[in-house]
């Protein structure tokens, strides 16, 4: 015994924490509202019916659904008349209980012209990486489409031999892809995801020749399912029903192409002297705030081939134009001479689209703002990003959709929290890549002031929101995968994206190493304007040491958002739905 005392043991405990397991525990709420609905224990047809109808605000469910659901869960239920707690917990957590409905669909008014829909839009829509040196490819091109992306962007320049057409990041060391490869990949992919028209964008450097091989190109391709207007300006855009199965080309009306010095020698000007020179003197001396950009990237350099040239009405050197290319042209683009008000002035004979950059938009918002929305009643605006972001990273969706632009085009490669608001943007209405724009920057009634997006609104409905667990991360991460010797330390975040006075992050406490974190906090969002809000869902894992860990995020609007107690999917960085994470989320609309 002496000699045993005396012996010295060494051992090492700084990794004897355990992974432990999901937990299987219901949250007190779901106890509650079990014991409200069931009897002697188990939740009948009747009971499950009164609550989806009662306390989810599912008041359309029939007993007969709710006993499909019922049938369903049998394998999980001992009881075959009902649910027991357990399994009404498995049946909240589970995937038949998203947050958005699935047998939505697609349910907005369709019939109403393009420029009242917001469109889910890409830009530069054939670059794999950054915008310097990455490959060009249709790869890009086919995945937006899949997702329900709407308008594709093509850069169009001459390839070496000036004798075919390459689609690039001009003068950039982005390694070409043929034109004729991008078209057949939109023709054969364009409605896999949506029956809504595609729109193709059109950036063209091209010769009167190789705007020839184009229009060639683009009618053997898409035959019957182009789309042509009958006369050379649209006087109305038709509606995204009129235009099913159709591909629809836009960009500017050809100029002669100029085989000037300052293009051949030169180049064109990128950079701050672009954006200045296609600014105009009426706003040059606008001073403004840090243009917002809830990515928080830091830009890299300066860059930017995406302007449009203005309008001039010079008809004189057209007859070497190819006339079959313009005819191909449905929507037509470009800036007029002047300044800004020349630029949004709403021609009641005709509409067209404008393309300004993001830096462009937030000064011209300042001064007018009322007269963005105005033009947007009628005639379609495209954002995209400032050239600078040439690792191509988004900027703050919002201030486009709040004045009314309907294309607010994304690097959709550039992953991060703008493109999150983008993804939740879009899986409205069906995830079509149309979304309606509320009737507020739609009103053209002369006795309606138009919509002021700079003026502070009362609060219209605020949205309570519970975050009671979240589960799943030990089936789709490796065990070490956040912390090499003990399990992980959740929190999340939950917030709202929308105008200024709308937009908050908040945050839950940090619960320590659990697989299955149960937060049961809650909190609430006053909403002045809900049309413009999307619920932010972010989950990381706190790190002491270093940055800390992703674990999930989703973004969704809160138009569709349907309340009651639910099961919201998480998604990985690039917005694909994570296998098996989800949280408990519970949503009340005072």
């Amino acid at each position: 015994m002496s000699s045993s005392r005396n012996t010295t043991y060494k051992y090492c405990f700084c990794f004897r924490r355990r992974f432990r397991g999901a937990l299987t525990e219901p949250p007190e709420d779901i106890k509650r509202e079990f014991e409200r609905w069931a009897e002697n224990g188990v939740m009948g047809v009747d009971g499950l019916h009164r609550f989806l109808c009662e306390f989810q605000g599912e008041e359309k469910t029939s007993k007969e659904e709710a006993q499909y659901i019922l049938d369903r869960f049998k394998h999980h239920n001992v009881f075959r008349k009902g649910f027991n707690l357990d399994t009404f917990f498995r049946y909240l957590f589970g995937e038949d209980n998203p947050p958005l409905s699935p047998s939505l669909g697609v349910h907005q008014d369709m019939t109403a012209p393009l420029s009242h829909y917001y469109i889910h839009t890409g830009h530069n829509s054939y670059l794999t990486g950054n915008q310097l040196n990455s490959d060009c490819s249709d790869v890009p091109i086919i995945k937006a489409l899949k997702r329900g992306v709407r308008v594709v962007e093509l850069d169009m320049w001459p390839n070496a031999t000036n004798d075919n057409v390459h689609i690039l990041h001009g003068r950039t060391l982005t390694a070409p892809v043929e034109l004729i490869k991008c078209l057949r990949s939109i023709k054969e992919h364009a409605f896999s995801a949506s029956p809504y028209p595609v729109v193709i964008t059109l950036e063209d450097h091209l010769t009167p020749d190789l705007q020839a091989k184009v229009a060639e190109m683009v009618h053997e391709t898409f035959g019957d399912i182009l789309f042509y207007p009958e006369s050379d300006c649209l006087q109305e855009f038709p509606s995204p029903e009129q235009l099913k199965h159709r591909i629809i080309i836009s960009t500017k009306p050809p100029k002669e192409f100029l085989e000037s010095k300052s293009f051949k020698e030169d180049g064109p000007k990128v950079g701050k002297e672009a954006d200045e020179e296609a600014w105009g003197k009426e706003v040059t001396d606008l001073k403004v705030g840090p243009v917002s950009d809830v990515t928080n990237e830091h830009d890299q350099g300066e860059f930017n081939h995406d302007e449009e040239n203005h309008e001039d009405g010079d008809h004189k050197l057209h007859q070497r134009l190819a006339p079959e290319y313009k005819q191909l042209i449905a929507i037509h683009a470009g800036k007029q001479k002047g300044g800004v008000k020349d630029w949004l002035k709403v021609d009641p004979s005709k509409v067209k689209r404008l393309s300004l950059s993001e830096v462009e938009l937030e000064k011209i918002a300042i001064t007018y703002g009322t007269d963005l929305v105005r033009f947007t009643q009628r005639n379609l605006l495209r954002v995209y990003p400032k050239g600078t972001r040439v690792n191509s990273s988004n900027y703050n969706p919002l201030i486009g959709w709040m004045h009314g632009a309907q294309m607010v085009a994304f690097n959709m490669q550039g992953f991060g929290r703008s493109l999150w608001l983008m993804h939740g943007m879009f899986r409205a209405n069906g995830g079509c890549g149309y979304v309606k724009k509320p009737d507020f920057l739609l009103k053209t009634d002369s006795n309606t002031e138009v919509f002021d997006p700079q003026k502070h609104f009362p609060v219209k409905k605020t949205l309570r929101v519970r975050v009671y667990m979240g589960d799943g991360w030990h089936l789709d991460f490796r065990r070490t995968h956040f912390d090499a010797y003990s399990p992980p330390d959740f929190y999340a975040r939950v917030g709202i994206a929308g105008v200024p006075d709308d937009t908050i992050m908040k945050k839950t406490r940090t619960i320590e190493d659990n697989w299955t974190p149960v937060w049961d906090e809650e909190f609430t969002f006053p909403l002045t304007v809900p049309e413009l809000a999307l619920l932010r869902i972010e989950v990381h894992e706190y790190d002491m040491s270093e940055k800390d860990d992703f674990a999930g995020q989703t973004c969704l609007p809160i138009t569709e958002l349907r309340s009651g107690i639910r099961a919201v999917p998480l998604c990985d960085r690039k917005g694909e739905k994570l296998k098996s994470v989800k949280l408990l989320m519970r949503f009340e609309f005072v």
